[in-house]
């Protein structure tokens, strides 16, 4: 094996013996980039038709919270039995929840969907996370995550513009009934090969108590739920938010490395920042294309210009930290990205307040683009770092967990402040305030995240 991993390394990940894995686990992660920014993209429209603009928020906050459950599940069950067929389980369940989705005569129906989606794409990335980390070098890790991040780039360019045609030319359900189409013909292709290669470890973790684990992370996707319906409450909307928070912190407690809510340092300020910043950056991305929609007169096949300059800025960035993390250094890559998502937010928020040209705010977005691409993948390569063969699925889903309650969390927050503040002109000004002080936040866990063994990338 030693011989065998001395050769991948040189080879890089498209070694005759991982390339299948490479290409397979892009794929999904290409599919999973064209789901979101095509729904990203044509969610206006699709609230518009159903008649679902109280739940647009929740449209997104639900596959974000039922991910949670899958991410859980998923652990456990690769860090007990190998990543190969949770990952199976997952795509199944990502994909059933799109046709629901796609099929939806009704916006509560079309949300049911996206709560089965979630339990697909939460299980997906984990068990993604510990494909990786079974079969690549760590010295290959960097360059894995930057694939994922370049996975993006194609779904940056033609997703948000497809989908924009697709629903205005077309119909919107055939965003999620394509996406399931290619989803099922990737999954079909990469099967086979997975199933070929050994990735159980000769000491499989016990897991503790599962069944507790899955029982707080149900307690925790309710919470979010709940947190995302807040604004129906007429009177102790606000209230009812904050329970739901306080619901949520006290059950993702043991889902978490210890001391991750303090920000210790380490692993729990690695998980903490992924948090942060996924909901500086998703909770106020949903509202970029719909602030191009209400205020500037885009058409859906145009609103998604403001998500692909992001999104190739994203994958050039993470191509960055993936060949030069190591020299740049973990509190570089936190004070550079954070100031270019939190200027990215207060662009945008400053376009919407004094009414800036749609190129101020587009060219802006790109900013946030950048500053993720330098600091997710880097935390994804810092969880495994820090992780043993015995707890890569643990620390890959409590990773992936602090990425969905951070993303849900804000949506949902970030959601309830525009639905109170609709009809004037403070809704979205006051969602992306909430995103640059989520932003700046992320410096108090991103000054502690230590080193682990990353391994210099040549």
């Amino acid at each position: 094996m030693t011989g065998e991993r001395t050769r991948d390394e040189s080879a890089g990940i498209w070694h005759p013996r991982i390339v299948w894995v490479t290409v397979g686990a892009v794929a999904l992660v290409f599919l999973a980039a064209v789901q979101a920014l095509a729904v990203t993209t044509v969610m206006p429209v699709v609230s518009d038709e159903l008649d679902g603009a109280s739940l647009y928020a929740v449209a997104f906050s639900a596959t974000l919270a039922t991910s949670v459950i899958g991410m859980v599940a998923t652990g456990a069950w690769s860090d007990r039995a190998g990543p190969v067929l949770p990952l199976y389980t997952a795509t199944t369940l990502f994909v059933a929840g799109l046709l629901i989705a796609g099929a939806a005569p009704t916006m509560e129906i079309l949300v049911a969907g996206r709560l089965v989606q979630g339990l697909g794409t939460g299980g997906q990335i984990v068990a993604l996370y510990v494909v990786v980390a079974r079969i690549y070098p760590s010295v290959l890790h960097g360059r894995v995550f930057a694939a994922f991040s370049a996975a993006w780039v194609v779904p940056s360019l033609i997703g948000p513009f497809l989908a924009g045609a697709v629903a205005e030319f077309l119909h919107w359900r055939w965003v999620f009934f394509g996406v399931a189409l290619l989803t099922v013909v990737a999954f079909v292709m990469v099967a086979v090969k997975l199933a070929g290669i050994d990735m159980h470890t000769d000491e499989p973790a016990s897991n503790g108590n599962v069944i507790l684990r899955l029982v707080l992370a149900v307690v925790v996707a309710m919470g979010a739920l709940a947190l995302s319906l807040s604004g129906e409450i007429p009177v102790f909307g606000w209230a009812a938010a904050a329970a739901s928070l306080v619901v949520i912190a006290l059950a993702a407690r043991p889902l978490l490395p210890r001391r991750t809510l303090s920000a210790g340092r380490g692993l729990p300020s690695v998980v903490l920042m992924r948090g942060i910043i996924a909901g500086a950056l998703f909770g106020a991305e949903i509202y970029v294309p719909y602030l191009l929609i209400d205020h500037f007169g885009f058409s859906p096949t145009w609103a998604g210009l403001g998500l692909t300059t992001a999104a190739l800025a994203w994958a050039a960035f993470a191509d960055v930290q993936g060949r030069f993390g190591d020299r740049i250094g973990n509190t570089r890559i936190t004070l550079i990205g954070v100031v270019l998502l939190g200027t990215s937010t207060a662009v945008a928020g400053l376009t919407a307040l004094w009414g800036l040209p749609p190129a101020v705010l587009i060219a802006g977005w790109t900013l946030a683009g950048a500053g993720m691409g330098l600091m997710y993948p880097r935390l994804t390569v810092l969880t495994l770092a820090y992780s043993t063969p015995q707890n890569q699925g643990f620390n890959s889903s409590a990773l992936s967990i602090s990425d969905s309650i951070g993303a849900s969390a804000a949506i949902a927050v970030m959601g309830l402040a525009f639905t109170f503040l609709r009809g004037t002109d403070a809704g979205f000004p006051a969602v992306f305030a909430i995103a640059t002080a989520l932003a700046l936040a992320a410096l108090v866990p991103g000054l502690r995240l230590g080193h682990a063994h990353e391994t210099r990338v040549p």
